[in-house]
């Protein structure tokens, strides 16, 4: 009720995503998720024959706009916020964990993306495509990668920050 954050309420929030995703479903017959939309990216410089294949090569006219389009968002709804666009390196739960200096955290981010990125290639689609648009086809695959997402998640802040309590 009294959001005072000045962000969308998750039910609007939730509901763009939906609309977003039945709109490429029926005038594109096209699946939402941000991992084919990298591999579009790095096939505007890289020739290898994974990035030439149809689902990539067909997706890019859309997904490349759709993925400048999540930037500029972000950046906007920063812009609009008190704090405005002020990048900083404040991570609190992990600097008062592991008080990490700028490189080890840099190290530690680079880490986890790697992760990240053998995940959604393992998975064969990201956290966005599997969760969002594969959940609502009832794709048994997708639920199989989105229930891993969430384990792997759980256990990686249990091993990290443990119960909460000390």
């Amino acid at each position: 009720m009294g959001e005072s954050s000045g962000f969308w309420p998750w039910w609007q929030g939730g509901t763009a995503i939906a609309v977003i995703t039945l709109l490429l479903l029926w005038l594109g017959n096209q699946r939402l998720g941000l991992s084919t939309g990298l591999e579009n990216l790095c096939a505007l410089v890289l020739r290898t024959p994974h990035l030439q294949r149809a689902e990539v090569a067909g997706s890019a006219r859309w997904r490349l706009p759709f993925l400048g389009g999540l930037v500029l968002g972000g950046a906007l709804a920063a812009l609009a916020s008190a704090g405005g666009l002020t990048p900083n390196l404040a991570t609190p739960l992990l600097d008062a964990r592991f008080a990490f200096a700028p490189a080890e955290k840099f190290a530690w981010m680079f880490a986890g993306g790697l992760l990240i990125g053998f995940g959604t290639r393992l998975s064969n689609g990201c956290t966005s495509g599997h969760g969002i648009f594969g959940l609502s086809n009832f794709e048994c695959g997708s639920l199989e990668a989105t229930l891993a997402f969430l384990a792997a998640g759980m256990l990686t802040t249990f091993l990290v920050y443990g119960t909460g309590s000390s």
